[in-house]
């Protein structure tokens, strides 16, 4: 596999920019409410190309932020430290997990080493320590993992399938065990459909989106029923996303339209229009003032939270399955893959950073 480096991004098309919605009430402008807000306008991203015929599938940061992991082109997990360079060789890799190409990425929220990845091929969920190049664990499961979500003390896992279900896996001891490990918990009789699944910042909560499904389902953790039915999209609701704060959760569907629901009262309070592709992804910001949105256009939306209002489109070099912002700065990560065109050059996986600094 070849690399190459492009610290300039290249729009391969004219992207349109978003249509800009009524002005906002003044008390919930940025001057209004004395908060800085970066001239996105005044960055451009930093693109990393992979000669590769498939795509990179995701990318996520570490809780410190000081680590960047990626996956989708092969059966290695490539993880950078961005803060000292982004070389394609110059990232760690490892391998010896899975004996299939690598799909999702996530990292442990209490320790910055930790980290887990799943394969919808080889259908195992594999377990890592930053500080040693063997796995520690591999967990085998009956269906493809499609996504993975830690909870808020790293001790369990909710997992989505390609199916569109969700398992649990959980962390400790069981019987006779003398070391704590990954098991996959017991639901008892209980089937649960879902696309994507979040916990809340506590950890006794569940956000569950269906691409089906025109709602948002709460479910209770541990008891796993439903405590909430939203209804968020006309076309099927692909991605949820709780702002750090605690105030909102965003919602992104098929209709391109993103909701934020003020979680005290259960209601949509502002809805983001940006977009003119379905969503893929969305991302709060570490301090809650703005969200990324990831769609099947060749761009990403930065946005703020509490006007709604489009600060600025990225240019991406593809359309990105995935949006990621750094827990403590104003940048953010994305990836995906080049368009095949005919006639033009074989298509690329890629990575993107963009933000101050980068």
């Amino acid at each position: 596999m070849t690399s190459q480096f492009n610290p300039n991004a290249a729009a391969d098309e004219e992207i349109p920019p978003p249509e800009r919605p009524p002005s906002p009430p003044p008390h919930t402008t940025f001057a209004t409410r004395d908060v800085y807000a970066p001239t996105f306008s005044a960055f451009r991203p930093r693109d990393i190309r992979f000669t590769s015929p498939q795509a990179m599938n995701h990318i996520a940061w570490s809780c410190d932020g000081k680590k960047l992991g990626a996956v989708g082109i092969d059966k290695v997990v490539r993880i950078w430290s961005p803060e000292k360079t982004m070389e394609p060789r110059s990232c760690t890799t490892f391998s010896g997990g899975h004996t299939d190409d690598v799909d999702y990425i996530a990292w442990n929220p209490t320790h910055p080493e930790l980290f887990c990845t799943s394969s919808q091929k080889d259908k195992r969920v594999v377990f890592w320590d930053g500080r040693q190049t063997r796995y520690v664990q591999q967990i085998p499961l009956k269906a493809a993992p499609a996504q993975l979500n830690y909870s808020p003390d790293g001790k369990t896992i909710l997992c989505t399938t390609v199916n569109r279900l969700m398992s649990v896996l959980t962390f400790g001891k069981e019987g006779e065990e003398t070391k704590e490990q990954w098991h996959q918990a017991d639901m008892g009789n209980k089937v649960i459909s879902a696309s994507t699944a979040t916990f809340n910042h506590v950890g006794d909560g569940i956000v569950l989106t269906h691409q089906s499904e025109t709602y948002i389902r709460i479910l209770d953790y541990p008891g796993l029923n439903v405590v909430q039915s939203t209804p968020a999209h006309v076309g099927g609701c692909v991605a949820a996303a709780l702002d750090p704060r605690g105030r909102y959760l965003a919602s992104g569907g098929r209709d391109s339209i993103v909701n934020l629901f003020d979680l005290s009262e259960w209601i949509c309070v502002r809805t983001i229009t940006a977009c003119d592709n379905a969503i893929n992804a969305l991302s709060f910001s570490y301090d809650g003032e703005f969200i990324a949105i990831a769609n099947a256009g060749n761009y990403i939306d930065i946005c703020a939270v509490e006007t709604g209002m489009p600060l600025h489109r990225v240019p991406a070099l593809g359309a990105s399955p995935t949006v990621s912002w750094h827990p403590s700065k104003y940048v953010i990560a994305y990836c995906g893959q080049t368009k095949i065109r005919e006639g033009g050059p074989p298509p690329s996986a890629w990575i993107s950073l963009f933000g101050p600094g980068m």
